[in-house]
């Protein structure tokens, strides 16, 4: 998932005496203010990644387009982290990553999924589309303003864009040089809606980030993670998809299973509207 609401500007940069321009000196002097450039350097390339999948889908490349919003998820996951073992976070990268996640994990799925077949039912096509894209933005911006890294308020943008990367590259594979019908069509606007409606839904995800990889684990912990490797290197597009689906689908099914039993988690509470439902 995107880190880049762990990046945070040293104050120094932000209230210090040299204000935008830099920052003041014991002697006097201003040091020229500058940019980190490997956590950056690597936001760029899920930037670019992005892009790809943008002129790979509009050229009918969707499998090749697929592949680098993956590697644009993989980029955005090194980003942050790398920032943080090196001890060059900044509020510039935590902007300048938020922007290439717009593009890679909004703006580029969107463009892919419409070149595939929305496109061929008119204005429904285009709701869809901009539903998704739409939601994506204000995804980013909610995130933006969280500190809790437990879990997520709504279905993370990567994960969105896994689903519609991974539907589209399943799809494309198996119709080959084929178009999908309009009902195949009607079906995958509908599913990038809903997914994009998942992202600026009230429903708590969990975060990965949340995970213990420094503790002791079960040795059956290590198969299960071997087994899994397997499963996804002998089909990755269906793996992904059917892995980021069941995740997608967590979100509602926690949801439902705790106002089945009445214990509704605090944090819900202010996220419900009037009616008991989440947003």
């Amino acid at each position: 998932m995107s880190d880049h609401g762990d990046q945070f500007e040293d104050e120094r940069f932000e209230n210090g005496p040299g204000g935008a321009a830099g920052e003041r000196m014991h002697d006097g002097r201003t040091r020229r203010r500058g940019i980190y450039l490997v956590p950056n350097l690597i936001t760029t390339g899920a930037l670019f990644a992005g892009f790809y999948a943008i002129v790979a889908g509009m050229n009918g490349h969707f499998i090749a387009a697929g592949i680098a919003i993956y590697a644009a998820m993989v980029l955005d996951t090194l980003d942050g982290r790398v920032a943080r073992w090196t001890r060059t976070e900044s509020r510039f990268g935590a902007e300048y990553d938020s922007l290439s996640d717009m593009v890679a994990f909004g703006v580029a799925p969107a463009l892919v999924v419409f070149s595939f077949s929305l496109d061929t039912l008119g204005k429904f096509g285009w709701f869809c589309t901009f539903v998704y894209m739409a939601c994506a933005a204000l995804r980013l911006a909610r995130f933006n303003t969280q500190s809790d890294l437990g879990s997520f308020t709504g279905l993370a943008s990567p994960s969105a864009a896994a689903i519609v990367a991974s539907a589209v590259w399943v799809w494309s594979e198996s119709l080959g040089a084929a178009s999908p019908s309009l009902a195949g069509a009607v079906f995958l606007g509908l599913v990038t809606a809903g997914v994009g409606l998942l992202m600026v839904s009230s429903f708590r995800y969990y975060s990965p980030k949340a995970l213990n990889v420094k503790g002791r684990v079960p040795f059956i912990t290590l198969v299960v993670v071997a087994l899994g490797f397997a499963v996804m290197l002998a089909d990755p597009p269906r793996a992904f998809l059917v892995l980021f689906s069941l995740y997608a689908l967590s979100g509602p099914a926690t949801w439902l299973w705790r106002r089945w039993r009445g214990e509704p988690e605090a944090d819900d509470l202010d996220d419900l509207d009037e009616g008991g439902a989440p947003l």
